[in-house]
């Protein structure tokens, strides 16, 4: 029953049969019960029938009917004769239907549940009625009187439920008889569907239905001969292909395959039945590639199935696939060994060196000298590029060369045409030789006897020329070697334009970044400073660093970073870079600066998303500004983002201080923190981009513990052995990221060579200090800038006790040039204006622009500080003869 599934055509089969076979039994069954109950009805009326009309005949009904009472008589009487005839009721009633008798006494005297009235007239009536007994199944007869008319009448029957009964005591034979006759058929229609189901194997209609589909796909549309033949050598079925290759006759079914006019040796493997894979057989002019199995492997009918593939055509296309696939291995491999760098001259080193010994002896590549340097390709003057071959002694032009191709050698007219030439002989073609005749013999000589040229054309622009040579090789280069190199050296020269243009952009880039990094540090007393710059293997980008004389001999260092690499990421640092001078030219404080450094930034990317570029903005840039000053030995440092420097000891310890990180330029919304650290004088400070510390297989704590012990391990190191150390240890050759590394070693001011006043809120005062002053420039042996250093002072001096507030100091500092400060509370800072002619006051400040180098303001926590410079080597050229008059006529408000 298992194998009869509903999805096979015989359980589809036996399903339907069942169900006919169930509806017959069941629609049989439901006849006989209704025939039965039927019978049993009609029985019950016809013994009714005959019981009343006995007891209406019998002697005495009729008389007793005549009494006074003829219930005492006829009760008993018709109570005996109910039990004995077996029915439910037999009942005597009057001519107007008045019971006279029934089983039940409650009834007798009322009317009877009867048609009576046509009995009354002499009919016998029967029916089937909702009597005091329930649904009755009864016979009413009359009573005759003697003389014809009728006394009464008798009315017999049974309930409805006793009829059912009857039927129903026989409802297990007609059920059983119905089971059997089921059992009996469905046992038959197993046996049919079972022998269906071994014609058919189990399968479906859709099966079915694809199987054919695909038996007639397989004879009628595959281009493959299929022959099956039985165990007797017969041809059982064959194919439109088979008939085709074979040569078959029409009626050809049927037949022993040796009789089928197919060539003998053909013949006798089909009717041998044996495995054959691949066999080689001739059919006329074909050569046909026979495979032949058992039909046995799944228990079916014995035999054989022959595939017949015609293999003509294949035989006379195999040398051409084999060329076809060695074509492709050929690009495959080249499209992973040329162009692996986005250099010009290694990318043409490697495209000779693929190509020899693959398929040249040997292989050169010229190209057009600008491109070398990233440039457009202008002119025909070509550099020898690179030259590759299986000896090393060949005549061949030598790297470095100059040549510019003319006439009609094969490489002026491919690089004119922009096309392929091909000299599959060189020995009998003459315009070749005309560029170096000498050289053309000497090639012959050597043995290379056929050449390639091929442009080397990207983007619709010629770079140069591909030339392959063969002499060890003796077949000469044909078209299809031609279409081949043409594939190679298009790939080849994508390569060569893409790695000009990096070039280009290379060089762009890296002028650009050095116009923009220090070109040299300037000269201070405050730091002895030593620097280092290594861009990323993937270009110059946005790190920085420089450092920044300010006011007070002191001198700031900074150390950012952009992210990214290329023009945009040089251009950026450069904007940077130029905003952080502007801003210290104000002399900030570091969290100052970098504040208006990041509102700066954000204002650069703000102006950029309102122009609607794609470029990408300056947000992640990140800065590191520091301010020594050498009076104090107080180093104050602010960072935005970056990491914080490392400290070096006089006794070579090595610490990293706690710089509060602030947000990456750009970012905003939280304050940035200073730091103020007490250097020892000799102290060494190494500010760091994140590209040393971070490298691949190093993270950040790591790098940190190398720097630690690099530093550590240099006691009493310069500024320029820190750097070479640290770089030797943590650099590698090509870095992932940029690297900047900025080594300073700190210098305190001899306190001999600074000298301090107080300066009260008293004009004469003014005088006294000058004095001082003098006195210490002479100790100081300056007593040649005394006057202008007196002039400077007395106009600071004044200008702090007319217009600032107390306290107020006066200091006088040695250096590389001599600093004049005058120091006072107020905030309000001073301006140069220019005064008229009938003025009196306005030119003090214009008197110290004239005799100072520079002179300026900067701020402090308690007010602010106003300086002035002097040179010490070369000062400043005093107002000599000028007299008052030409003073005041420079300065007028109207000329003349």
């Amino acid at each position: 029953m298992h194998s009869l599934s509903v999805r096979s055509i015989a359980g589809q089969v036996f399903a339907v049969q069942v169900v006919l076979v169930c509806l017959l039994i069941v629609a049989a069954t439901t006849a006989l019960i209704l025939q039965a109950r039927i019978d049993s009805e009609q029985e019950a009326l016809n013994r009714a029938t005959a019981v009343a009309q006995t007891f209406a005949t019998s002697p005495g009904t009729a008389s007793a009917m005549r009494t006074e009472n003829p219930t005492t008589l006829l009760q008993p009487r018709t109570e005996q004769t109910r039990k004995r005839a077996h029915l439910d009721f037999v009942v005597v009633a009057d001519t107007h239907g008045i019971r006279y008798t029934h089983p039940k006494p409650q009834y007798i005297g009322k009317t009877l549940v009867a048609d009576w009235r046509p009995v009354v007239k002499g009919k016998i009536v029967t029916e089937s009625v909702q009597g005091p007994l329930g649904r009755e199944v009864q016979a009413t007869v009359p009573i005759p009187k003697g003389d014809g008319t009728v006394a009464g009448v008798v009315c017999a029957g049974m309930t409805a439920a006793d009829v059912s009964g009857r039927v129903e005591r026989q409802l297990p034979l007609v059920f059983g008889s119905a089971a059997g006759a089921l059992a009996l058929a469905t046992g038959g229609t197993a046996l049919v569907g079972g022998r269906l189901r071994r014609q058919t194997r189990g399968l479906g209609p859709a099966q079915m239905t694809r199987m054919y589909e695909h038996h007639d796909a397989v004879l009628h549309s595959v281009k493959e001969g299929v022959l099956i033949v039985d165990g007797h050598g017969r041809l059982v079925l064959a194919n439109d292909e088979a008939g085709r290759l074979l040569d078959l006759p029409p009626n050809a079914e049927g037949r022993p395959v040796t009789e089928l006019g197919i060539e003998p040796r053909t013949a006798e493997l089909l009717a041998s039945g044996r495995v054959a894979t691949d066999e080689v057989h001739l059919a006329g002019e074909r050569l046909l590639a026979v495979n032949q199995r058992s039909t046995r492997w799944d228990g079916g009918m014995s035999g054989s199935v022959a595939t017949l593939r015609d293999s003509t055509e294949l035989r006379a296309l195999s040398g051409k696939a084999e060329v076809a696939e060695r074509r492709l291995r050929l690009l495959y491999e080249a499209g992973a060994k040329v162009g692996t760098s986005l250099d010009v001259v290694r990318t043409a080193e490697e495209l000779t060196r693929f190509a020899v010994p693959w398929f040249a002896d040997f292989a050169t590549v010229d190209l057009v000298d600008p491109v070398l340097r990233g440039d457009e390709p202008v002119g025909s003057a070509m550099r020898r590029t690179a030259t590759c071959g299986i000896r090393s002694d060949h005549p061949l032009w030598r790297v470095g060369k100059m040549i510019t191709y003319s006439g009609a050698v094969p490489q002026a007219l491919g690089f004119g045409a922009g096309r392929p030439v091909l000299e599959a002989d060189l020995r009998t073609y003459e315009g070749w030789q005309e560029q170096d005749p000498e050289q053309a013999t000497k090639i012959i000589n050597y043995g290379i006897h056929s050449m390639i040229t091929i442009p080397l054309r990207a983007r619709d622009v010629t770079l140069g020329i591909a030339t392959f040579w063969r002499s060890e090789k003796s077949e000469p280069f044909d078209e299809d070697d031609v279409a081949l190199t043409e594939e190679l050296v298009a790939r080849a020269a994508v390569a060569i334009d893409n790695a000009r243009r990096y070039t280009r952009e290379h060089a762009m880039a890296a002028t650009l970044q050095r116009s923009l990094l220090p070109q040299g540090l300037p000269e201070q007393d405050a730091m002895e400073v030593a620097h280092r710059y290594l861009p990323a293997r993937a270009g110059v980008g946005g790190d920085w660093f420089d450092v920044i004389p300010l006011p007070g001999s002191r001198v700031a260092l900074v150390v950012g970073d952009v992210v990214g690499h290329g023009l945009h990421a040089a251009a950026t640092m450069g904007r940077l870079r130029t905003a952080v001078h502007n801003f210290s030219a104000l002399d900030l404080p570091p969290d100052e600066l970098l504040a208006h450094l990041d509102e700066l930034v954000s204002r650069f990317d703000q102006d950029q998303a309102a122009a609607g570029t794609d470029a990408p903005g300056i947000s992640g840039a990140s800065c590191l500004y520091a301010i020594y000053d050498p009076v104090s030995g107080r180093c104050t440092m602010a960072g935005a983002g970056h990491p914080g420097p490392a400290v070096v000891l006089p006794d070579s310890t090595v610490t990293f201080p706690d710089v509060p990180l602030g947000p990456p330029l750009g970012l905003g919304g939280e304050p940035i923190e200073t730091v103020d650290l007490e250097l020892p004088e000799g102290s060494r400070l190494a500010l760091f981009t994140d590209g040393l510390i971070r490298d691949r297989g190093r993270d950040f704590d790591e790098g940190l513990g190398v720097l630690r012990t690099t530093l550590a391990g240099l006691p009493g190191g310069t500024p320029e052995e820190t750097c070479q150390a640290v770089f030797d240890t943590m650099a590698s050759s090509h870095p992932g990221d940029d690297i900047a590394l900025l080594v300073a070693r700190t210098h305190l001011l001899d306190p001999g060579h600074v000298a301090e006043w107080e300066l009260p809120s008293d004009p004469a005062a003014v005088a006294r200090i000058r004095n001082e002053a003098a006195e210490q420039l002479s100790t100081w042996g300056l007593e040649e800038v005394g006057f202008t250093t007196e002039l400077i002072l007395s106009e600071l001096m004044t200008n702090a006790i007319r217009y600032g507030c107390s306290p107020s100091r006066v200091r006088l500092l040695r250096a590389r040039t001599l600093i004049c400060e005058v120091a006072d509370g107020s905030s309000t800072s001073p301006h140069l204006r220019r005064a008229a002619t009938t003025d009196e006051g306005g030119r003090g400040l214009f008197l110290v622009a004239q005799y100072a180098q520079r002179w300026g303001t900067r701020y402090t926590p308690n007010g602010k500080i106003i300086w002035a410079e002097q040179p010490l080597t070369a000062p400043v050229t005093p107002l000599g003869a000028c007299t008052g008059d030409d003073l005041l006529d420079q300065w007028a408000d109207i000329p003349g």
